[in-house]
């Protein structure tokens, strides 16, 4: 499938709307991936809802980890469905252009939902840390009050950032082609597109990245290397159980997060290597949030153990 659509001569933003080409390339299983996807979506919502519900209503999981872990499951669904509908939908009515108003929205879900997953597994991170390392002042520390806080202020701090950020990149003027070779509308593609020379908005998406990821990543390095310390001076093999049933999970999380993401936005874009871009970029985006729920739920006994009587304390709930 070869799209002829290109934009006339002068500004693109005149036309208000690109072409994401997604999927174009393969047009002989445009079916069998909107089956795909739909499967995967369906997968995610009930997946990371289950998380989400069983660690707000089962009363043995009403500690800050697990109120960090339902609001990350939660973000995972939000995060998936700004981009995933969208691509749903061109797969089924093969419509492929999207209205410049639209691109931007969905650019700025993504940055600012992308920040909050940042801070929030920083957060984890620490909360993993101050259980640990400070355990007699853990009550104190990480109370309702201050993590209800902290996940507030995860959410509301990359708003007017991203915001921003967003208003300035639509901002430029856009000519030549307005097909993007992509699934959702993300800033390196739509860089590409502007005329002139965008070397200051690359500087300030360079400078908003290392704000938002390399912060909440160095947080992250220096908890767990304040944790792997008081690991190994833990005097029982049961406490040293404790530590690894709690945090492996985040840990794994952690680590697949950031190097998929780095893999994703620093691997050189060449023409060559765009089809592996993309098969990177789907990865972290989409199948990433499938595997989340089952890494916390499989990786940590307290859940487990939640998941299984679940059913039977909601039925019983009924019955009464």
């Amino acid at each position: 499938m070869e799209h002829q659509e290109k934009a006339p001569e002068g500004n693109l933003s005149k036309l208000m709307e690109f072409v994401l080409l997604d999927f174009a390339d393969v047009p002989h299983l445009q079916g069998f991936l909107f089956g795909l996807f739909s499967l995967i979506y369906i997968i995610i919502l009930m997946g990371n809802g289950i998380i989400f519900l069983i660690t707000k209503l089962d009363p043995g999981l009403q500690t800050p980890i697990y109120f960090f872990l339902g609001n990350f499951s939660l973000l995972e669904i939000c995060y998936v469905s700004v981009t995933l509908p969208r691509m749903l939908t061109s797969l089924w009515t093969q419509r492929k252009t999207v209205f410049l108003v639209a691109c931007a929205t969905q650019m700025c879900f993504i940055l600012i939902l992308g920040a909050t997953e940042c801070f929030l597994l920083a957060l984890m991170a620490y909360d993993c840390y101050t259980a640990f390392c400070s355990p007699l002042h853990y009550p104190l520390v990480m109370n309702y009050k201050v993590y209800f806080q902290l996940v507030a202020g995860s959410c509301i701090s990359g708003i007017p950032v991203q915001t921003g950020q967003t208003g300035q990149i639509f901002s430029l003027p856009f000519c030549g082609s307005n097909l993007i070779n992509y699934f959702f509308c993300d800033v390196p593609h739509i860089l590409k597109l502007a005329c002139g020379d965008a070397f200051l908005n690359e500087m300030l998406v360079f400078t908003v990245a290392a704000l938002f990821v390399l912060v909440p990543f160095l947080l992250i390095l220096v908890s767990y290397g304040k944790i792997i310390s008081t690991f190994f001076k833990l005097p029982s093999a049961t406490g040293r159980g404790k530590a690894v049933s709690t945090c492996s999970s985040h840990v794994m999380v952690v680590v697949v997060f950031f190097r998929l993401g780095l893999v994703t936005y620093l691997r050189p874009k060449t023409q060559g290597s765009a089809g592996t871009n993309k098969v990177f970029s789907l990865f972290y985006r989409i199948v990433m949030p499938v595997f989340n729920p089952m890494i916390y739920s499989l990786r940590n006994k307290d859940v487990m153990m939640a998941l299984r009587q679940w059913p039977c304390k909601y039925l019983s709930s009924l019955k009464n």
